[in-house]
Order: structure tokens, then sequence, then C-alpha cells
């Protein structure tokens, strides 16, 4: 038995020396080390030796099978060392792969430069719930029920008293109600009707504006609208204000700028008139500052609203709103 582990050491240490690579490094250990390897069926067979023999052979079986693993590591560690040194050399690496760099939607880059206008003019910005009550959406804004002006708006109801927001007025009746003059804001936010066609979408997005202090006028109301649109679209940009009919808004008007794609002159686009409409706007009807609890007589205001789908057709020459949302990348990538 002494003269088979040691032979069968010897025999080990040999073929260890023998090994050339990694990949066999995995079949030496299986044959000489694993739990069926030759060393560690010798060592099972102690129990067949003489008694008074075992401790000594099973000491030397130890003795011999841990040389081995200590050669066989010293071994592993030397082909490892030389694998990493060579992946070192070599440039074994794919060329990166270039992801696309996200966007943002052009419509959300059209109302974030209509709010940062705005905000450099002084007015803050509210936000409010999209799912709204009847009562601020149209009576507290001067339209009571069976008024003819609802059936401007095709609303979306979801009861009797609640509804889909048809537009972001609603956030100056709740921000009047809540706070004391002097008051600027703009709120920005989604909005909904039913209506669908190249120029209108069920769901699109507005920004509403008011300003309510003392002696607040008409002129007031054509400064701001005037420098806004002449810092959205260009300087020299012709503006004219039409006179139209709001519930809540007294005297109204409708703000046109020159057609953008033919300056002025008269194109399918504006239908041959030289203008596009881009917003409305009006001072605060008396009968909206009685119902958020203001005096009349001691505060005016004026409010304004605008579709940003709107602004940005009109600002990009695009003719059909629909494109902002068929999440077409030929078209989204232009912007």
């Amino acid at each position: 038995m002494e003269e088979e582990l040691k032979r069968l050491g010897q025999e080990a240490e040999t073929e260890l020396n023998q090994v050339a690579d990694e990949a066999e490094l995995e079949p030496y250990r299986v044959k000489y080390l694993g739990r069926k390897g030759m060393l560690s069926t010798v060592m099972r067979q102690l129990g067949q030796v003489p008694k008074e023999d075992r401790p000594r052979l099973g000491q030397r079986a130890n003795e011999i099978k841990r040389h081995v693993e200590e050669l066989f590591d010293i071994k592993t560690a030397e082909l490892t060392a030389g694998s990493a040194i060579q992946l070192q050399q070599e440039d074994l690496s794919l060329p990166g792969r270039i992801l696309p760099t996200g966007k943002l939607h052009p419509v959300t880059q059209v109302m974030e430069e209509i709010c940062g206008i705005f905000e450099g003019m002084g007015f803050a910005v509210a936000e409010g719930p999209d799912v709204e009550l009847d009562y601020y959406n149209f009576a507290a804004l001067n339209i009571p029920e069976h008024h003819p002006a609802r059936d401007m708006h095709d609303t979306f109801y979801v009861s009797d008293s609640i509804l889909l927001r048809t537009h972001t007025s609603p956030m100056q009746a709740r921000i009047m109600e809540n706070l004391d003059p002097p008051l600027r804001y703009i709120a920005p936010g989604k909005v909904y009707r039913c209506d669908s066609d190249i120029t209108h979408t069920p769901m699109f997005h507005q920004v509403e504006g008011f300003l309510v202090d003392h002696k607040v006028s008409f002129a007031d109301l054509k400064g701001v609208l005037t420098s806004f649109t002449q810092r959205m679209f260009k300087d020299d940009i012709a503006l004219r204000f039409r006179p139209s009919f709001f519930p809540f808004t007294e005297p109204s008007a409708e703000v046109d700028i020159a057609c953008v794609i033919c300056g002025g002159s008269g194109c399918r686009v504006c239908k041959r008139t030289g203008w596009l409409e881009i917003l409305g706007a009006g001072l605060i009807d008396p009968e909206v500052m009685k119902m958020v609890g203001y005096d009349p007589d001691t505060y005016s205001g004026f409010a304004f609203g605008l579709g940003v789908e709107r602004i940005a057709m009109l600002k990009y020459g695009i003719d059909d709103i629909r494109l902002f949302y068929e999440n077409d990348l030929r078209f989204l990538e232009q912007f």
C-alpha cells in the first residue's frame, strides 16, 4: 500500500508538469483529486490493511494528497495568470453600440417654451386636476347650466357633476377663491373634448393665464400678449385683436398673427386671409369676480387661453395635429 501511494504521488506530479493550458486542469483534477479520483480510491482501501498500519498509511496518504493539491493550486495560478496577461494584450471587446438618445416631445418643448416666456414676465405656474367638478369648469366661470356656451365644449362627463376638464380655466376660479390679489398665474395642462379631425384631438394641451390687480386694463392685456407673441415667433410679426365672445371675459377678443406660412400675403393655410388665430382673451367678467368674492369695483383683471398644439403647428409649419400622437419616429426625430 505504501509503495502504491508513493508511485501514485510521483505519477500525479509528473502528469501535472505536462499540463500546458487551463483546459487540461479540470480533467486532471477529476482524475487525481476528485471524489472518485485515483488518490481517493486508494485512500478508501485503507480499511483493508492491517489495523496497526492504518494510522501510518492514512497519514502518508493525506500528506501525498495535500502535496498534489498544493502543486495543483500553483499550476492553476500560473496558467490563470498567463491567460490574464494574454487577455490584457488582446482587445477582445466589440465596438460600442450607440444607443438612441431620448428627446422631449415637440408638444412638451413648446409647452416649456410658452411657460418660460410667461414666467419671465412674472407669472407663477399652477397645476390642477384633469377630472374636474362641473362647478369650477363651468358655473364659476359664468357658464351656468343650459348656457349656450356649453355647446362649444363637447364635454366628457363622468357623472352629472364630474367631468374631464374642457379647458384649464378652472384653475383661475380655484386660485382666485383661495388667494387675494394681486395675482399673476398661468395654468398649463391637458384638456379633453369630444372632437377629432386634422386640427382637433380628444385630448390636447392648453395654457390658461390670468392677472388680477387694481386698475388692470385691456392695454395691459395687449401688452402681455404682444410681448409673448413676439418672443414665441419673431419680433416683427404682425398681430391683431378681433372682438369675440367668451362667457368669463368682457370685453373679449381673439388674437391673430400674420400667417407664418405666407407672411400675410394669403395662402391655403390661412384661407387666403393672411391671418391665423392663436388664442382667445379678454378682461375678466365682473360676474366671475363676484363668484370668487372679489369686489369688481376694486379689482379688475384679464385672462387668456391658448392651445399648445396650435402654437406648435404654427411654429413648425405642421398641417395635421394627429402627427403629434402617432408616435412616428420619422416625425418626432425632426424636433
